[in-house]
């Protein structure tokens, strides 16, 4: 936990979000579940598996955790046209640029969710990042730091839990 004068700075440079910002993404988060709840309700589109549905929206509970945490979220499932597969977010945080991968659980078991995130999925995703960076104009990439992030998340009934590894790997 950081200090309450770096907690002050960060906040006073915008690296975290004040009242009001928290606020609109409280707002923005619960428009979000309440349209996807509607579309279920009226049955609309192909019928998607039940994993994928809890995947989509622990991909949606990392987005609001990141942005309540002071990144600045630019992509969400990113599809390299070089891979196969997709990052799930890709963010800022100050001027590292993030991948984001978001394992989800309906509950906590023995093992984290971030430990889904074996050494093939890290070499993968280091494919896909290094494939992004490399759609960026060229004066960006010089400069650029990456960090790979992975945020765990615990659907528990009504209970969202989440959990940042901050250069997990």
């Amino acid at each position: 936990m950081a200090t309450p004068a770096i907690q002050i700075s960060r906040y006073i440079s915008g690296m975290i979000p004040g009242r009001f910002e928290l606020a609109r993404i409280a707002v923005q988060r619960w428009i979000l579940l309440r349209l996807h709840a509607t579309g279920k309700k009226l049955h609309r589109g192909q019928a998607v598996p039940e994993h994928l549905q809890v995947g989509g929206r622990g991909e949606l509970e990392a987005l609001f955790f990141l942005r309540r945490e002071g990144f600045v979220v630019i992509e969400r499932r990113w599809r390299s046209p070089e891979h196969n597969g997709d990052i799930d977010l890709v963010a800022w945080e100050g001027t590292t640029l993030c991948i984001v991968e978001v394992k989800t659980r309906r509950s906590r078991g023995l093992a984290p969710a971030a430990a889904a995130v074996d050494s093939t999925k890290q070499r993968i995703l280091r494919q896909m990042g290094d494939s992004y960076k490399r759609s960026l104009p060229a004066r960006e990439q010089a400069a650029l730091v990456t960090r790979f992030d992975v945020v765990s998340v615990y659907l528990m009934g009504s209970e969202v839990q989440c959990e940042l590894i901050r250069d997990a790997f």
